[in-house]
C-alpha cells in the first residue's frame, strides 16, 4: 500500500476543483506572459493585428465560455441525477471523478479566465502593439484547444451517465482494485494464520472513530513495529466497518509501549465506502445495480443478468493457490487475506434474493455459480455450492409456475 500521504494526495488530484485550480492557474500565467514576450516580437509584425481585433476576440470568449460552462455544470447534475435514479447513489462518486468531465470543465473555466485577464491587461495598456500580436496568437491556440474539447465534450455527452457505461465504470473501478489486492493479498505483510490472540499474549487497541477504514499506512505501522520490536496484527481491512467496541490491531507482547498517535495516523477512517483498496464495496455496487434493477419499480432483469456476467469476469482473476504472491516486505506485521466466500455473499446474495420470483435470472445465476467452481475449484467451489443451494431454495418459494421449477432443478447436483 502507498503512504498516507502518497494517497491522501492522489485523493486531492481527483478533485474537480484541483484540476480547475491547475487549468486557471495555467490561463492566468498565459494571458500575461504575452507582456513578457512583446519585447521579442519584431516591430515589423506589429501591425498584423489590428488594435481591436484582440479585444473582440477575448470579449466573445469571456462570454461564451461562462455560458457554456454554466450549461456543461446543468449536464453534470442530470447526469449524477439520472446515475442516482437509474444506478445506484454510490456510482456517482465515479462520475464525479470523471477526468473528461473535469478537463472539460478546467478547459472552459481556463479560457474564461484568460480572456478576462486580457481584457484587464489590455485596457491597462500592458500589451502594445507588439504584445497584442503575440496575444493574438495565443489566443488562436486557446480557440483551437476550446474547438478540440468541445468535439469530445460532445461525444463523451452521448454516453455519459448512462446505465451501462455507469456500470461499465463500476466494472473497471472494481477490477482496479480487485487485481491491486490479487497481486499483492495482504499488502505485503505476514498471513495471520492460526496465532490466537488474548489478554495474556497480546494487548488490543481500539478506535474511538466510527466508520469505514479506507486506507492503512502499512509502512508506518512497519517502522514502528521495527522499532520497537513488536509485532502488530492488523484485525480490520480496508473497507471494513469500525466502531470503539471491537479491536482494530493487537500489539505484541502484551503491555508493551507503543506510540500512540502514531497508530491512530496510519488508519484513515471515514464515513463512507470508497473503491480505493476496497474490491469488496465494488462487488456490493454491482449487487445494488442488480437489485435496483430488480424491483417491481423497474423490472430490468437484463440488467441483472449483465451484472452476474460482470462479476463472474471478475472473480475469474482470483488465481489458484499455488498462483498467490507471498512476498513479504513487512514480516512484523500480519493482515489476513481476502476471503473469496465474503465477495460471494456480497455480489450474490442480493441477487438471489431480489430475483428469486425470475426464472431468467435465476438460471443465468446457476450457471455463473457452476462456472466459476469449475474455473478455481480449490477457492469457489464451497462458496459457489452454498449459493448455488441458497438461490434454488429461495426460487423454490418465490416461483410460481411448476414449469419454471423443474427448469431450475436441472440445475441441482
Amino acid at each position: 500500500m502507498t503512504s498516507k500521504w502518497h494517497w491522501l494526495l492522489s485523493q486531492m488530484t481527483r478533485k474537480l476543483w484541483f484540476r480547475t485550480s491547475l487549468f486557471a492557474i495555467l490561463a492566468v500565467i498565459t494571458a500575461l506572459i504575452s507582456i513578457v514576450f512583446k519585447s521579442f516580437m519584431p516591430p515589423a509584425l506589429s501591425g498584423l493585428v489590428g488594435t481591436d481585433a484582440v479585444d473582440k476576440i477575448l470579449g466573445i470568449l469571456a462570454s461564451s465560455m461562462l455560458a457554456v460552462t454554466t450549461f456543461s455544470l446543468n449536464i453534470m447534475v442530470s447526469a449524477y441525477n439520472a446515475a442516482s435514479s437509474s444506478v445506484t447513489p454510490r456510482a456517482t462518486r465515479l462520475l464525479v471523478e470523471d477526468p473528461t468531465t473535469q478537463n472539460v470543465l478546467a478547459t472552459f473555466i481556463g479560457s474564461f479566465l484568460y480572456s478576462l485577464v486580457g481584457i484587464i491587461a489590455l485596457s491597462m495598456g500592458a500589451y502594445g502593439k507588439e504584445g497584442r500580436v503575440v496575444l493574438f496568437f495565443v489566443t488562436l491556440v486557446v480557440i483551437i484547444l476550446i474547438i478540440i474539447t468541445l468535439l469530445r465534450w460532445i461525444q463523451h455527452l452521448a454516453q455519459f451517465g448512462q446505465l451501462g457505461e455507469t456500470t461499465q465504470r463500476v466494472e473497471d473501478a472494481t477490477r482496479r482494485t480487485f487485481l491491486d489486492r490479487l497481486h499483492n493479498p495482504l499488502s505485503g505483510a505476514s498471513e495471520w494464520r492460526e496465532q490466537v490472540l488474548s489478554a495474556e499474549n497480546a494487548t488490543p487497541f481500539y478506535l474511538k472513530d466510527v466508520g469505514y477504514i479506507q486506507h492503512i499506512d502499512m509502512q508506518s505501522l512497519s517502522d514502528h513495529a521495527n522499532e520497537k520490536a513488536l509485532l502488530i496484527f492488523i484485525a480490520r481491512q480496508p473497507g471494513e466497518f469500525i466502531h470503539p467496541a471491537e479491536p482494530l490491531l493487537w500489539i505484541s507482547p502484551a503491555q508493551a509501549k507503543v506510540d500512540t498517535e502514531l497508530l491512530i495516523s496510519s488508519f484513515t477512517v471515514r464515513p463512507q465506502r470508497s473503491f480505493d483498496q476496497d474490491p469488496r464495496f465494488g462487488f456490493c455496487v454491482l449487487s445494488e445495480i442488480a437489485s435496483r434493477a430488480l424491483s417491481p419499480a423497474v423490472n430490468d432483469p437484463g440488467t441483472a443478468i449483465d451484472v452476474i456476467g460482470r462479476g463472474v469476469r471478475l472473480l475469474s482473476h482470483w488465481p489458484s493457490v499455488s498462483e498467490r504472491d507471498s512476498s513479504v516486505h513487512y514480516p512484523h506485521l500480519y493482515m489476513r487475506p481476502l476471503n473469496p466466500a465474503e465477495l460471494f455473499d456480497d455480489l450474490f446474495t442480493g441477487i438471489a434474493r431480489d430475483g428469486a420470483g425470475m426464472i431468467e435470472v435465476q438460471i443465468a445465476l446457476q450457471k455463473a455459480l457452476k462456472a466459476l467452481a469449475a474455473i478455481n475449484p480449490s477457492v469457489f467451489a464451497v462458496p459457489a455450492k452454498e449459493h448455488r443451494l441458497q438461490a434454488m431454495e429461495r426460487a423454490g418459494h418465490a416461483l410460481q409456475s411448476d414449469y419454471d421449477r423443474r427448469r431450475l432443478s436441472q440445475f441441482q447436483e
